[in-house]
């Protein structure tokens, strides 16, 4: 009885040492998903990174700013020297234009003579950044293999807005558009879903914080600009 309990244990041993030490470069083949395609082990990044430039193309909307519904339309070109590691540029046009929130501000006191709302309506921003990727996933859905890679990134960004301050100084003024430029820090946490090696679809969230003077009492307070966009990528 010992030693059929022995032999038993050191087959067991062999099997889970076998599945411990599966290589990257080990494939398993399950036909009964789908006899035509081959599943890699976990350890294996089935579309790589390193040494490709990538370009995408996409938008979104603005999901800051109380006052102002807004859209963004974004570009982007980057390079990985490691699958882990790379470098981004990111150039996003933006249009806005004041939501049902300030109107009904403007129009909530008697007779319509409600307050007036200040915002902020981004033009414009660019930036670049470092990026850092260290997680992947691959998602089993429908009897497909979704291959994704996790990005996040931080940087250096430039903004252009033009927001209402005049309107507070004087109210011959309440219509002309004050532009301010801006300096500040971009962040971004991205998802991307290969479609091939050449070919992938990215979500992200870009915001950028920047520093600009009050409108009513002196100093500044940090502004922020969240963007959740989608874009269509392509790996050369």
């Amino acid at each position: 009885m010992k030693s059929k309990l022995l032999a038993l244990f050191l087959l067991l041993s062999l099997c889970v040492t076998s599945k411990l030490f599966a290589s990257e470069k080990d494939i398993y083949e399950f036909s009964w998903l789908d006899p035509d395609k081959e599943v890699y082990v976990l350890q294996n990044r089935k579309f790589r990174k390193a040494g490709h430039l990538h370009l995408n193309a996409g938008g979104g909307i603005t999901t800051s700013g109380a006052f102002v519904d807004s859209t963004s339309i974004q570009g982007r070109a980057g390079y990985f020297v490691s699958e882990d590691f790379g470098f981004e540029g990111l150039y996003s046009k933006n249009s806005g234009k004041e939501n049902t929130t300030a109107q009904g501000v403007r129009s909530s006191g008697p007779q319509g003579t409600g307050v007036t709302p200040f915002r902020r309506i981004v033009d414009n921003y660019w930036g670049v950044m470092a990026l850092w990727s260290p997680f992947y996933s691959k998602i089993n859905t429908f009897n497909k293999i979704v291959y994704m890679d996790w990005i996040f990134g931080v940087g250096y960004a430039q903004l252009k807005e033009k927001n209402n301050k005049l309107a507070f100084q004087s109210a011959a003024l309440a219509t002309v558009e004050s532009i301010e430029s801006h300096s500040g820090i971009i962040w971004e946490a991205g998802l991307k879903f290969y479609l091939d090696q050449s070919f992938s679809i990215r979500t992200d969230l870009t915001a950028v914080h920047y520093s600009a003077n009050n409108i009513s009492t002196p100093g500044t307070t940090m502004k922020s600009n969240f963007d959740a966009t989608v874009s269509l990528g392509y790996s050369f």
